[in-house]
């Protein structure tokens, strides 16, 4: 598909579980196990398998995922690198420190992910956070507009579950890209409407519902206290209890066969469900190992599922009323 005047793959990096430890306050906010020197051989291994888009923030790590791409990424000018805006780090301490809604911050936030990316122009700038208000919003992108003006992004979007908030900004000139949460247990249809209308494109986070998707995880299985799978965090419906979640595991069970159509694993059955959502959709699943990486890659030879397996898995997937709605994910 054609993204950012460039020809690229329909598959992003998400790099969130490559960040390491973070915090908000006492409770953690990363995922367990990252490894640096197998996070630097796993965006490689995306690079060798043709995937070029890495979706990070200065959130994921406190800066230390960018810091990881600048890195891995050195000699590879044309691999296209989303950050984000919007969130206080402290480096220091692997802190988040709150929401930053102060149009100020924009300028120095830019430069500060510019000098961890080790790059002179961001490809795609988001704003981090998902339901400020639009008064607020469209002050902080006139900042992100003057920065594109001078060189420093290419092009901008809004990290956002809200299909009002995407409506009220999206003829903005250089507004191109909205990231959403979707997948084939949590549909988002307001969400898609919208990027459709306005003829946008989509990546699609928690397009494995955090790691359940991959099949790896039962209800008797506990994460690592260190994960952010464990905590009480809103984002983790997909976990309860530090395990997965019955609910959900009962909609995968339900539609498992039917992902796996074709000899598609259940993760490239998840990721040719997006492909066959929507044209435009980027699912951008969170890559920690070579590993996880080639699995998600393994998709690109199968493509979108059949509109007839599409068809069989929303006769069988117990919809919740939740998904009609937009809802922060």
């Amino acid at each position: 598909m054609r993204f950012l005047d460039q020809d690229i793959h329909p598959i992003g990096m998400g790099c969130w579980p490559i960040g390491g430890p973070m915090f908000a306050g006492d409770e953690t906010v990363g995922y367990a196990n990252s490894n640096d020197a197998e996070s630097i051989r796993t965006i490689h291994a995306a690079l060798a398998a043709g995937i070029t888009l890495f979706d990070t923030a200065p959130a994921y790590g406190a800066g230390h995922a960018e810091r990881l791409l600048a890195r891995a990424l050195k000699g590879h000018p044309d691999a296209l690198i989303a950050t984000k805006i919007g969130v206080s780090i402290d480096e220091d301490s692997k802190q988040l420190t709150g929401n930053d809604e102060d149009p100020a911050s924009v300028g120095p936030a830019i430069d500060a992910s510019l000098s961890r990316l080790g790059r002179d122009r961001i490809d795609l700038l988001l704003l981090h956070l998902n339901s400020l208000s639009i008064p607020k919003a469209e002050a902080i992108f006139d900042e992100v507009d003057r920065a594109r003006t001078a060189g420093k992004i290419r092009a901008y979007g809004w990290s956002t579950d809200f299909s009002a908030n995407l409506s009220c900004v999206a003829d903005r000139s250089g507004f191109t890209v909205v990231e959403h949460a979707m997948n084939v247990l949590f549909d988002a249809p307001k969400m898609q409407n919208v990027v459709d209308e306005h003829g946008l494109t989509a990546l699609i986070r928690s397009p494995l519902a955090m790691g359940l998707i991959s099949g790896r995880y039962n209800a008797q299985m506990k994460m690592p206290v260190t994960d952010i799978r464990s905590t009480s965090n809103p984002r983790t419906d997909y976990f309860k209890d530090a395990a997965a979640n019955p609910e959900f595991l009962k909609r995968l069970d339900s539609v498992r066969d039917l992902l796996t159509t074709g000899g598609r694993s259940l993760v490239q059955g998840a990721i040719g469900w997006l492909w066959a959502r929507g044209q435009t959709n980027i699912p951008i699943p969170g890559i920690r190992t070579v590993e996880q990486l080639q699995g998600v890659a393994g998709a690109l030879s199968h493509g979108p599922l059949p509109e007839s397996v599409m068809r069989e898995i929303e006769k069988l997937v117990e919809r919740s009323p939740e998904e009609a709605m937009d809802r922060a994910r």
